[in-house]
């Protein structure tokens, strides 16, 4: 795979989260926050997710819920880090996850979701 055809995890705010679900079918965020040692130890496989070409049409986005209002507000009842999965625009699923594979079975059923026609 060339460099420039390579996907990376997009690092967005609360403004550009919206507009970033309804621009591509599905979308597999992370909420972070500083000091978080789930966070840190969940960064690499959350990166490699997204050279996987299992994954090939999910655009991976980071957010760090320390600088982001409408994140943080959602995170008052949570933990970080937190992932959610939109599919058309719309949440499908969201939850605190701390282990590679509680993210691995919530991004296979992302994959998974059959959007509406």
């Amino acid at each position: 795979m060339t460099e420039e055809a390579r996907q990376h995890v997009v690092d967005t705010d609360d403004e550009h989260l919206r507009r970033l679900t309804h621009e591509h079918l599905k979308v597999f965020a992370k909420f972070t926050s500083e000091n978080c040692a789930a966070c840190e130890a969940l960064a690499p496989p959350f990166a490699k997710f997204v050279d996987n070409p299992e994954n090939t049409g999910i655009l991976f986005v980071r957010l760090d819920t320390d600088q982001n209002p409408v994140a943080k507000k959602l995170m008052e009842q949570k933990i970080a880090p937190f992932f959610v999965s939109y599919c058309q625009g719309r949440l499908i699923e969201c939850d605190a996850l701390t282990e590679e594979a509680e993210v691995i079975a919530q991004l296979e059923r992302l994959r998974a979701f059959l959007p509406a026609k």
